[in-house]
């Protein structure tokens, strides 16, 4: 994993935050980092990274890199990336970077189209159930210009980064079950429908209820893919647990729909086939 050095503003009032080297690189802080002229623009990332409890997730995004002609974006000891932050920009109380760097690509000598990911690691528990909600991106850039980076000179490395560039949401994976009966039902008869709303707690690593949610009971005849909307229901408030019952008229197949928070994503249940006779 990466780590983020930093070293203060020659005002006291601001720590600029370079760019991550190995540990035993971040060493060397006598002198303050020049302005790099380097600017960012046309940043996009995903409007939501939907994290689970497990596997990693990398969202990738890209930004135009704008630089003068005296840097050299292809130096080995140059580097580019984008990452999350929340909380100010000056001093987010939390930031979630790659694993790696931005490759960035020529398009004229002083512009660049930049590419790289977001890598996040839930199984290592690096986020908190709080960290769900929206999140601003930032993009930096730093030129080492031949500094060993094991002790640099910071007076002659440049730096330069830019916030509130974008925003996206991240949120905690969720799962939603449905199960239709009795199955199969008498025409006229009451069919009921139970499931659960489920979403990732990024603190015990397991799937925990989504509590008093609205959800959508939704039906779709047979031969259609069109769903309707028979009525809406609240998960309890223990586990989540949903029950909704309906009037069977037609063979068709039952699923729960939920349209999803900031915090956590829209989903379906599988749908559950119900033959009426």
């Amino acid at each position: 994993m990466r780590i983020r050095a930093t070293v203060a503003a020659v005002s006291g009032a601001l720590a600029l935050s370079v760019l991550a080297v190995p540990a035993a690189h971040a060493t060397g802080t006598s002198g303050t980092p020049y302005t790099l002229d380097a600017s960012f623009s046309n940043l996009k990332i995903a409007s939501a990274i939907k994290v689970g409890t497990t596997n990693k997730v990398s969202t990738t995004y890209t930004y135009t890199l704008t630089h003068g002609s005296s840097v050299d974006i292809a130096a080995s000891d140059f580097y580019t990336d984008a990452y999350l932050y929340r909380g100010s920009f000056d001093a987010p109380s939390k930031t979630l970077e790659g694993d790696g760097y931005a490759t960035c690509k020529v398009v004229t000598s002083t512009t660049a189209t930049c590419t790289g990911t977001v890598d996040i690691h839930p199984g290592d528990h690096e986020l908190k159930n709080a960290d769900s909600g929206s999140w601003s991106v930032g993009a930096e850039a730093i030129a080492f210009n031949g500094q060993d980076q094991e002790n640099p000179d910071m007076s002659k490395v440049g730096f330069n980064d830019h916030g509130g560039m974008a925003t996206t949401l991240l949120q905690r994976y969720s799962k939603l079950t449905a199960n239709a009966g009795p199955e199969p039902v008498v025409k006229g008869k009451t069919l009921t429908t139970t499931g659960q709303l489920s979403r990732a707690n990024w603190e015990d690593g397991l799937y925990h209820g989504y509590t008093v949610q609205s959800v959508k009971l939704q039906f779709a005849k047979a031969g259609t893919s069109t769903y309707s909307t028979v009525k809406t229901v609240t998960s309890d408030s223990s586990y989540g647990n949903l029950k909704a019952t309906a009037t069977a008229q037609y063979d068709g197949y039952w699923r729960f729909s939920f349209a999803g928070t900031s915090t956590t994503p829209a989903v379906n249940s599988t749908a559950d086939y119900v033959d009426v006779k």
